[in-house]
């Protein structure tokens, strides 16, 4: 994905008060959602800080959305689904699921580097097989 291109993702975040669906946009240096009328953005899904409220943490929930990964295999794309759970509380636990070809590949990472994450799910993949685009960059 291009520093150019914003992605836009739906989802869950969910708290003790309760559960609201979310909107997640990625432009390829930095992730943006809002949650209960306050804005949150950071360079990673784990490090989401409110952007008026003196830079707090997003801590204490849990965030889940889907988005589309492709998989190329012998240069042809084929559909795949990104399932994604972020836990944020005393430290972030990212679990990455890719749906793809009837299987699931699993990767979970404590810390939610969402890069590192994704790049365990990439090794699993069947030899020839790779992403059919980035999701993030280095910012």
């Amino acid at each position: 994905m291009s520093s150019e291109s914003t992605e836009v993702w739906t989802g869950w975040y969910r708290d003790r008060s309760g559960a609201e669906a979310i909107v997640i946009t990625a432009d390829g240096r930095r992730v943006t959602t809002r949650i209960r009328g306050i804005e949150y953005t950071g360079e990673g899904f784990a490090a989401l800080g409110a952007a008026d409220e003196g830079g707090q943490v997003l801590t204490g929930c849990v965030l889940e959305w889907d988005l589309p990964l492709p998989v190329v295999v012998d240069g042809a794309a084929q559909q795949a689904t990104l399932a994604c759970l972020l836990t944020l509380g005393e430290r972030a636990d990212l679990s990455l699921t890719l749906h793809y070809g009837g299987a699931a590949f699993e990767a979970c990472v404590a810390g939610g580097d969402f890069e590192e994450a994704l790049e365990r799910v990439r090794r699993q993949l069947p030899p020839g097989a790779d992403f059919g685009r980035r999701l993030l960059q280095a910012a």
